[in-house]
Order: C-alpha cells, then structure tokens, then sequence
C-alpha cells in the first residue's frame, strides 16, 4: 500500500497535518460563518476541504455536504449545471431526487453519461436570463429547505469573473444571501482575484465570509510525516533523502507526495538519496514532450525569461539590474510586461510578503526541468 496519495481525497491515516487549518475553518463554519480558502495550485485545498468534510462526518452532526468543482465552467449554465449535479449524486435516494428535479420547476435537465467515469451529466437548455436566475434560485432554495444543516464547498471559485452575460458575482450574491441554513467554503487558487472578490468594497462578495490562507506544510512536520509513512508500510528512508526531496520539491504538497509516491514504489527495504535522484530524474524525463509543448505556447523572450526564473529558483527583483544582465533579458520594461504576461498565464507564481513581492515558476517540477535546459 503506497500511502502517498496522489487523489485529494485521502484517507485520514495518509493525511499530512493541517491540523490547525482544519480546525480553524471547522470553528469558522460552526460560528456560522462562510470561509473563504485562498491558495496557489495544488498546495492541498481540495484535499483540506475533503478532509473538513470528513471531519465533520466523524462528529456525526446533522450536514450534508456538497463538493462542487467549477474550474471547467465558462458560463452560469455550466455553473448551474455542476451544482445540480454534485447535489442529485450526494442525495441518491430516488425520492429526493425526484423532488429536487420538481424543485427546479418547468426547467428539465437533459441527462447524459459521462464516457470515461459512467457518472450522470446534467446540462440545461435556457432560453432567457429569466431562466438562468430562477433555476439558480430554485437550486439554493431547495437546499435551504433541507431538514438538515448544508455545507456546499465550490472549489475555484474565482471562475466566476470569466462568465459572460449576466453578472454572476450579484446574481450569486442576491440568492445566497437570504440562506440561514446554507454555508459556503469559496475556494480559489487565484490570489489577487480572490482577496479582491471578497475584500474590495464594490464586490458583491465584500466582507461576506472569513478569509483563509493556506500555507505550505512546515518543512519538519513534513519529514517527520514522510519518515512515519514509510515507517507504518515497515520500510525506511534516510535523513538525507528526505531532506533532498523536501529541498527539490520545495515542500509544494502535490510536488512532495508525487515524489514521496515514486520513490516509495520503487524501494523494497530503505531509500536512499540515490533512489531519490533516480526517482526525479525518471519524472522530469516522463514530462519531456509536456514541457516541450509549453515552448511553443510562448515567445522566445518569454521562455528565455522564464528560464532565467528557474535557474534563480526565486527571483525578488525580476525588473532590477542585476537579474536582467545576467540573463540579457532586456530593458525593465520588458521585463516588466514579460512578468505580468507569465504571471497571468500562470507560469510564474508570485509571492507576496512584508519583505516584497518574489517570483518562482509555479509547476515545481517545469521549474526543475527548466534548471536543466
């Protein structure tokens, strides 16, 4: 049994820490509070809000949750849609569904299945925004008329802006805002669009739920967690291993555990730093022509700057004297336009802290394949 898990829901035994992130939002969420959860990509906020949610399963209280994903949307009927769909497949009983489809009125869905998983698909035909805001609305109320407390967790969240037509943030807003049995988890990876969304006083979300940033694992309480996993499976890994591992993969949870994964897959007894190196060697060559394939998505100063990234591991002055000629990267200018665009693109993360602003390449592992181009 490998216990690093790649999936976000992992089992408790297999679940690294966030003990205290855990328990705050639980204490937010039972205050009555919405949360808002705030990270970059694949730091462990599914993974947070399904453990939340099993948490709260343990506690054997009175909640149905709800888990709603909505990355893949571009429009409200999409967003429509993927609710309906997370809430018809948490309530099962034929009987519930049939009145959650009443609920909905005169609006049918069409239902297909999905080719790869089997699972329901639903999707709507609207006519008009009329239809659009009374099936949202219908969607919330039969949620709210549940017999039970609700946990919806929409994971993110900042999507929302990228809907075209109707205001989805107001429209949003004006049906969640009478709900008194209903609390929301607004998760999202893309910070500044985020904190504005719920900070800025001209957004429909302004102060409307408990701000919560997820950091990265602390660095000793993740070596201990990977020295008790392979200790739990009656297998060992040296000090020096871990602290490779840790440094490689920068203590990013996703980066961590895919290489936790390999490398504990591949050792019968003890891994060694040697079976570490082997392991990341094998993974950076397995995403060769993936990488590849960014190259030709972006302009030859682009990739040159983005490289440049890599090679610093961190950059704090990207703009500044020093890293532009020691990269030949060009005037600031060009810098400046060169960072705003791979940061937008999400190939440059940037960090923010009372010391400045910092900038790494965002996929950990391209950042290490980068370092060796």
């Amino acid at each position: 049994m490998n216990p690093f898990y790649l999936i976000p829901h992992t089992p408790k035994a297999y679940f690294c820490d966030r003990a205290k992130e855990t328990e705050d939002i639980l204490r937010f969420l039972e205050n009555g509070s919405n949360v808002t959860l705030i990270s970059p990509r694949r730091y462990g906020k599914t993974g947070l809000i399904y453990h939340i949610f099993d948490s709260l399963k343990e506690q054997k209280k009175k909640v149905e949750l709800f888990y709603v994903d909505i990355y893949a949307t571009s429009c409200v009927d999409d967003f429509i849609a993927v609710l309906a769909e997370a809430v018809s497949k948490e309530l099962k009983k034929d009987q519930l569904v049939k009145s959650f489809f009443q609920k909905l009125g005169r609006i049918r869905p069409v239902i297909s299945q999905d080719a790869l998983s089997g699972e329901p698909k639903l999707s709507f035909a609207f006519q008009t925004d009329a239809q659009r805001r009374y099936s949202l609305k219908a969607l919330l109320e039969f949620l709210e008329s549940r017999h039970t407390r609700v946990i919806v967790a929409i994971d993110e969240f900042q999507q929302i802006r990228e809907y075209e037509g109707l205001s989805m943030e107001a429209l949003l807003r004006t049906h969640i805002q009478p709900l008194t049995n209903v609390q929301f988890i607004f998760s999202g990876s893309k910070k500044h669009t985020m904190a504005e969304m719920f900070t800025a006083e001209n957004s429909p979300f302004y102060e409307s739920a408990s701000l919560y940033t997820l950091e990265k694992i602390d660095r000793e309480v993740y070596a201990r967690f990977i020295g008790e996993q392979f200790a739990a499976q009656k297998k060992s890994i040296t000090p020096e291993a871990v602290d490779f591992i840790l440094d490689w993969t920068r203590c990013h949870t996703f980066y961590t555990q895919s290489l936790c994964n390999r490398v504990f897959s591949s050792v019968k007894k003890e891994a060694a730093l040697v079976d570490v190196l082997v392991a990341a060697d094998a993974i950076l060559k397995e995403n060769d022509a993936a990488f590849l394939e960014r190259r030709a998505l972006l302009t030859t100063k682009q990739w040159k700057f983005l490289s440049a990234v890599a090679k610093e591991g961190e950059v704090s002055e990207p703009t500044g004297a020093a890293f532009l000629q020691k990269y030949r990267l060009g005037a600031p200018s060009t810098a400046a336009r060169l960072l705003a665009a791979l940061t937008e693109k999400e190939l440059l993360l940037e960090t923010k802290s009372l010391n400045g602003n910092s900038y790494c390449v965002y996929n950990v592992f391209f950042s290490r394949w980068l370092e060796r181009m």
